[in-house]
């Protein structure tokens, strides 16, 4: 009987190890299903995101360029062309504010025009905002409480959300639209964050697809990477969007066009960017367009 008792529990024994040495194995060729998995992953998407990080950096360079060769303001992508402005005397220093009988509409024009121009930059518009001034055609009031609106809600600068709508107002009116259709675009696309990247590839304040629309870029001097350029963004963002709307003859069905949608559903987001103009026009109190 004892023999018989020892016999079992060797066997029993045995059995044990048999089964920790499976569970043992069974769990490492999980971890190494994991391990290949991840690799894998690694492997698809790190060349692209090598990519957007080298984007990121070259327009980083370009921001942090020294002074004397470019008029270095926090947020603005390049540096001014300081003859740019009809009428204003080159600024000295890059905090210098334009004189004070140069409107801020005058200032966001002469930043939106000639994109051609190597030294695009965002700066005067933003010296502008930062001195109080404004376009035309809405009151001291209404863009004040736009630019507080826009700054609350999206956790930017006062000082860059003036600037931003300074420039929206100008390039929306050029193309006979609502600048507040635009400044909601901009809202829902990318939450007013210059530097965004979906992972379809689309950058900057619109979203703006850079291999698609890349002939549009080929007027600014740095080309696709001027996405990240606020003013190039938004430039080629409303002009996008104003085909659209012309190619589908109302705001609605533009607004599909913009967002790619092909089919009769454009997953909420026309919804969703109008709702934003009606909150965005209640809060300024400046009335929407057409």
């Amino acid at each position: 009987m004892a023999v018989i008792s020892s016999d079992s529990m060797a066997g029993r024994s045995a059995l044990g190890v048999s089964r920790r040495v499976s569970e043992f194995t069974y769990v490492c060729a999980i971890y190494l299903g994991i391990a290949v998995l991840v690799t894998i992953v690694l492997g698809a998407t790190v060349p692209s995101l090598r990519q957007q990080a080298q984007q990121v950096h070259q327009a980083l360079l370009i921001a942090l360029r020294p002074a004397q060769d470019l008029n270095q303001i926090w947020y603005a992508s390049y540096g001014a062309d300081e003859q740019a402005v009809p009428g204003a005397e080159a600024a000295s220093g890059a905090g210098a504010l334009p004189p004070e009988d140069v409107r801020a509409d005058k200032l966001a024009e002469s930043e939106t025009r000639a994109p051609d121009s190597p030294h695009l930059s965002f700066s005067r518009a933003l010296q502008a905002s930062v001195a109080g001034r404004h376009v035309t055609g809405i009151t001291a009031a209404q863009a004040q409480a736009l630019r507080s609106y826009l700054a609350r809600k999206y956790r930017i600068a006062h000082s860059v959300a003036g600037a931003l709508v300074n420039t929206v107002f100008v390039v929306a009116r050029e193309k006979n639209l609502d600048p507040q259709l635009v400044l909601a675009v901009i809202a829902i696309e990318s939450r007013y964050n210059p530097y965004a990247e979906s992972h379809v590839g689309a950058q900057g304040l619109m979203q703006v697809m850079t291999k698609v629309h890349k002939d549009k870029f080929e007027a600014f001097s740095d080309g696709p990477i001027a996405a990240l350029n606020p003013i190039a963004n938004i430039r080629v963002g409303t002009q996008i969007l104003y085909d659209c709307i012309k190619r589908r003859r109302s705001v609605e069905g533009g607004l599909a066009c913009y967002v790619g949608a092909t089919g009769p559903s454009d997953g909420g987001y026309g919804a969703k960017v109008l709702a934003e103009r009606r909150r965005i026009a209640l809060a300024s109190g400046i009335p929407i367009g057409r």
